[in-house]
């Protein structure tokens, strides 16, 4: 009986010692995650006009724009950029991004090689998983969630294009968590490139935007594209870091909740020992003084 009260006794502290911890990390994913949604927040206006912008170009340039992030090829080689954590205990975000990249294969490139289709990780999580599998992995922007910036973003989303105009790839995908809310995320697969119209309704086919370029249209098309490209990749980096820390947030919440409820079992559990050894003990007593009475 002693040793079963010193099991439980050990197991209680364990317990609370864990909850200590799931506390502390949601602290610190919290107050992380408030940095990481006021970056994506005031990011998201400005991409969605930038995107809008080149929308309405293509639209007003159709067959008249030479460029050739715009070539639609036939489709043999792909880049997968996938963004994801470098660290667990976020729940099943990794998972879910992981499911959505290979749903992306197997519905979309189906007919090709698992060889013909390279991920570029972002993250360590994603380079961990894929290499794993047969799809060649591509790991020289992993690291670009442990200090995110523009100019480094710019340089893998540089990578990108250059790889797609020298034909190393026929299109480029980005799979990333799209940050909703702290317990919300939605698992994105997106078109990168080639650069298509995307459909906007019925208004902008009855009313075409012409556009008068200064200083000339190939030198403003040639300058806004890829700028308009390295702000939708931030933009996909930004969504992803926020989506982490809320989901390791709420996962460490309901981790903390959990130990408090074994806590109030293992107590339960803890003082039915306890009363059940002082019976015992109380029972050899009144029996030996009553043999001794005897």
């Amino acid at each position: 009986m002693a040793g079963q009260l010193k099991e439980v006794r050990e197991r209680i502290k364990s317990v609370k010692s864990t909850q200590q911890i799931t506390k502390a990390m949601k602290m610190v994913s919290a107050a992380k995650l408030r940095r990481a949604t006021d970056a994506i927040v005031q990011m998201r206006p400005y991409a969605s006009k930038l995107s809008e912008i080149l929308n309405n170009i293509l639209i007003s340039q159709e067959g008249a724009l030479s460029s050739d992030l715009t070539q639609e090829r036939e489709v043999r080689k792909v880049l997968i950029v996938l963004f994801t954590s470098d660290r667990g205990l976020c729940g099943g975000f990794n998972s879910n991004l992981f499911k959505r990249a290979n749903q992306l294969m197997a519905e979309k490139y189906a007919h090709l090689k698992k060889s013909d289709i390279t991920i570029l990780a972002v993250g360590k999580k994603g380079q961990a998983y894929f290499s794993k599998t047969a799809c060649p992995v591509n790991s020289n922007y992993v690291h670009l969630l442990a200090n995110i910036s523009f100019a480094a973003v710019s340089e893998a989303a540089e990578y990108v294009i250059e790889a797609f105009k020298n034909k190393e790839y026929d299109t480029v995908e980005l799979v990333y968590g799209r940050f909703k809310n702290a317990a919300v995320q939605v698992f994105e697969a997106e078109p990168f490139l080639p650069l298509v119209k995307q459909p906007t309704g019925d208004i902008v086919h009855k009313s075409i935007p012409d556009f008068i370029f200064e200083p000339n249209k190939e030198q403003i098309i040639s300058e806004l594209i890829p700028k308009i490209l390295k702000t939708q990749f931030y933009k996909a980096l930004l969504d992803t870091n926020a989506s982490e820390h809320g989901a390791r947030m709420t996962a460490m919440d309901k981790a903390t909740e959990n130990a408090e409820d074994m806590l109030k079992n293992l107590r339960i559990s803890y003082n039915r020992a306890r009363q059940a050894a002082i019976t015992t003990e109380l029972t050899e007593i009144v029996s030996g003084a009553a043999a001794l009475q005897g």
